[in-house]
């Protein structure tokens, strides 16, 4: 090893793609790059969050459709955990819901599948520098996005609620809040217990659902609200409530 290689060490980077072929062909791409080095693959969200605590890459390329546990939550757990590992998003969704919200879960680069591989290994380098890269089509969407934004009204002056499981039932139609809208019927339900203190087995008697799929649920809401955690997603309710 080199003096400059000591001080230039390979850039670490973690794969997180569900498809084998295109992982190993990820990872073949990175192989060929003198100044990288493929430390890890994961096949799902959840094993990309355990592989990222582990072996602290310096970039993770993730997919976002992934099993178990899906790309834009990985993404949040990874760069709270490991605020120095920067997220490299290369999926093939591209629609603006899902390219805002991997970015608010902390995503420093987007890029899409159909990338040139000279491009990919040069926004990795960018990510390694600190600096953020997103295609010139995803640019415009999260301008179009954070626009968007800033002309909504403020949720925090709305002075509607969420009611009672019971008043619901009543009324035959959920009264949705602007910060719930987004929400399914279900949803809605398991965010109420959430915001009451009740646990995942708690909540899964109460609605006679499986605890597994109230587990699902709570990952969709935490996904859909931004929400790092189940104590966040009480705080964004109890503002919504008393804003």
């Amino acid at each position: 090893m080199t003096v400059t290689d000591v001080e230039h060490p390979p850039i670490r980077v973690i794969i997180a793609e569900d498809q084998a072929m295109v992982r190993r062909g990820t990872a073949l791409t990175l192989s060929m790059a003198p100044d990288m080095e493929c430390v890890g693959q994961a096949c799902n969200g959840e094993e990309a969050v355990n592989l990222a605590l582990v072996l602290r890459p310096d970039v993770v390329l993730m997919d976002l459709h992934m099993p178990i546990k899906g790309g834009v939550a990985a993404t949040r757990e990874i760069t709270l955990a490991r605020p120095s590992t920067q997220v490299l998003v290369l999926t093939t969704l591209d629609d603006d819901e899902t390219v805002f919200e991997a970015v608010r879960a902390g995503a420093q680069a987007y890029l899409l599948k159909d990338v040139s591989e000279q491009e990919l290994l040069e926004t990795i380098r960018a990510l390694k520098r600190g600096e953020s890269r997103l295609t010139p089509q995803i640019a415009r969407k999260i301008m179009e996005q954070f626009r968007h934004l800033r002309q909504a009204p403020d949720a925090r002056n709305s002075s509607t609620s969420l009611v009672s499981a019971t008043d619901q039932e009543n009324a035959g139609s959920p009264d949705r809040s602007i910060l719930t809208e987004g929400l399914t019927d279900k949803e809605e339900r398991v965010l109420r217990l959430i915001t009451d203190g009740s646990s995942n087995r708690q909540i899964a008697h109460t609605l006679a659902l499986a605890e597994g799929t109230v587990q699902n649920c709570v990952t969709r809401i935490m996904e859909k609200l931004q929400a790092n955690t189940r104590t966040e997603l009480a705080i964004q309710m109890s503002r919504q409530k008393h804003g």
